[in-house]
């Protein structure tokens, strides 16, 4: 199974095209030792031309365009090779990338029953995605189960791999209606994923509300883990005085502080821990600071875009 990092920071990216902070204003000038980032994406493949994402990123055109893996063979009629699509939440962030995919492809969106319900129930403009043929396809997946899913690899042949949605907690976001939100269940609010193919397990989490400890289980067991590495400290936000909102009110484990990240995460992990969905304030970003050093002795990673495992 191969994991490619498409995209690697939160919303907004890396620089943020509207801010000021320290971080982007560095970046900007050449003067922070550190990588510009595209907004959260990451693709699988458990074979050869055959793909998956987890995520919908609002970057994720340029993202495919840049990774030729993802992009349709030379042949005449060749389809792309992406084939499903995995939601998390139906945060912005984890869903507009889908509009990216409306030019009559068919494929699966793998989502939980809220997500799907507020997609296409209060948000008419994804039925755009009913114009392929066949009509994509909207798959509700049931939280802490086991699905086995079987996808195309090539004209020959298919693969297979197991599925587990996590409940992570946390909230639906602000622009679903009051009236919806109260059909919905809150466990399915956000979710993470980890993906089994023989005995290799991948689990992504790029929101770790933090309101539920069952993610610790599902990242112990995990030879690769993709775990919400948005904020350094809960006052984040506050500090740059665009918000009063700390990192936990936004649906974010700092990683740093009293039970934040570094210290629940869980030390008998057997796998890698890789740090993913960076909020361009976080001065992990800036390679010669204090906290990137500090994450990296911990045993984590910075995810990057491009960066890829092989499992």
């Amino acid at each position: 199974m191969r994991v490619k990092v498409l995209g690697s920071a939160a919303g907004g990216g890396f620089p943020q095209w509207n801010c000021t902070c320290r971080n982007c204003q560095r970046l900007r000038d050449g003067a922070l030792r550190g990588r510009s980032r595209t907004q959260t994406q990451v693709a699988v493949s458990p074979r050869a031309r055959s793909w998956f994402l987890l995520n919908a990123s609002p970057d994720l055109r340029s993202q495919i365009l840049s990774e030729p893996e993802l992009t349709p063979g030379k042949e005449q009629g060749a389809s792309n090779p992406i084939t499903s699509v995995f939601l998390p939440s139906a945060d912005v962030d984890s869903v507009m990338g889908l509009l990216h995919l409306r030019e009559f492809q068919s494929f699966n969106v793998f989502a939980t029953a809220a997500t799907v319900k507020i997609l296409q129930q209060e948000n008419r403009i994804f039925s755009v995605l009913g114009r392929a043929a066949p009509p994509v396809k909207w798959v509700v997946l049931g939280c802490k189960e086991w699905k086995s899913l079987r996808m195309l690899a090539d004209s020959r042949e298919r693969t297979s791999f197991l599925c587990a949605t996590v409940p992570l907690g946390g909230s639906f976001p602000d622009y679903v209606s009051a009236g919806l939100k109260e059909t919905l269940r809150p466990e399915e609010a956000v979710c993470g994923f980890t993906i089994q193919q023989s005995t290799r397990r991948v689990f992504f989490a790029p929101s770790l509300p933090g309101t539920n400890s069952e993610w610790k289980e599902w990242a112990e067991l995990s030879d690769l883990a993709l775990v919400d590495g948005t904020f350094w400290s809960d006052d984040e936000l506050i500090q740059t005085g665009r918000t009063r909102k700390t990192a936990r009110e936004m649906g974010h484990l700092p990683l740093s502080g009293r039970n934040g990240l570094m210290e629940q995460y869980p030390k008998k992990g057997r796998g890698r821990k890789v740090l993913i969905h960076i909020n361009n304030t976080n001065p992990i970003l800036d390679e010669e600071s204090s906290e990137h050093r500090a994450v990296l002795e911990a045993g984590f990673e910075i995810a990057y875009d491009g960066m890829e495992f092989v499992l």
